[in-house]
């Protein structure tokens, strides 16, 4: 039997990236699963790839509209909602003085008000029976970043939230958490102009000396969406390769280097 067979699972921004990964983990686990985007070319091509347990429906996160709709759709088709993995997320990057209030309130409304729009969407639904809920927050939301208050400030607010809904929802069965990756091979590390930055070679400085894939997040979302984490809730997963347990040795050169 498949991890998540007879489960069905919303995933947000799965039209590239850590959503798509996850996306394709949850139907090859069993799962049927709604492929919720705003690239709507990419989404579609992503959900016919992985097949009919698998549909493509645009969902604009920051809409409440978009979330009642999406929900109603999933209702229609399959009758129940299981799992939602509030994945979509954007960054801008700028330093604080330099940041319009623009530009700080489209990062909050994606990865913010999206999250708080998507757990209520699901509850009463959810409710029916019991389910998980899996919030991409950040190492960032843990700590401070340079260059990203707005990503830093909505992925602190994305944990807070996460307890909160947890203390509020477990009565109803369900759990909510949230994971917190480190770096992550994704168009999101590939800013325009630096599509052809040697991610490796800033990430031989973290204890696993590596680069995190979009696998490697697939499989902890996997484990917090099945049953396996069922005494699970209202707590931080972190998966950074030990980014925040500091710095080893590789950071400085090795032992060889002379002052």
């Amino acid at each position: 039997m498949a991890t998540l067979d007879g489960k069905v699972a919303v995933v947000t921004g799965a039209a590239r990236g850590q959503g798509e990964a996850q996306a394709r983990r949850f139907v090859a686990e069993g799962a049927r699963v709604l492929v919720g985007d705003v690239r709507d070319d990419e989404g579609t091509e992503v959900a016919d790839s992985i097949g009919e347990n698998a549909v493509y429906r645009h969902l604009d996160v920051t809409q409440e509209r978009s979330w009642v709709d999406a929900v109603a759709d999933v209702e229609a088709r399959w009758g129940r909602i299981d799992i939602l993995v509030n994945n979509a997320g954007i960054a801008r990057f700028s330093p604080l003085a330099m940041t319009s209030l623009e530009d700080y309130l489209s990062v909050v409304m994606v990865n913010q008000v999206g999250v708080f729009l998507g757990m209520r969407a699901v509850v009463p639904l959810m409710s029916a029976t019991g389910g998980s809920i899996i919030n991409t927050s950040s190492v960032d939301g843990m700590t401070g970043m340079f260059g990203v208050v707005a990503y830093v400030a909505s992925k602190f607010a994305v944990r807070g939230m996460t307890k909160t809904a947890a203390l509020e929802l477990g009565q109803l069965g369900i759990r909510v958490n949230s994971i917190h990756p480190g770096g992550v091979d994704t168009p999101m590390l590939h800013p325009e102009g630096l599509e052809a930055f040697d991610l490796q070679k800033v990430f031989t400085r973290v204890p696993l000396q590596r680069v995190g894939t979009v696998d490697d997040v697939a499989e902890l979302v996997l484990f917090l969406a099945s049953d396996r984490s069922s005494y699970c809730t209202g707590s931080e997963f972190v998966i950074d390769g030990g980014l925040l347990a500091g710095f080893g040795m590789g950071s400085f050169g090795g032992l060889d280097n002379e002052a």
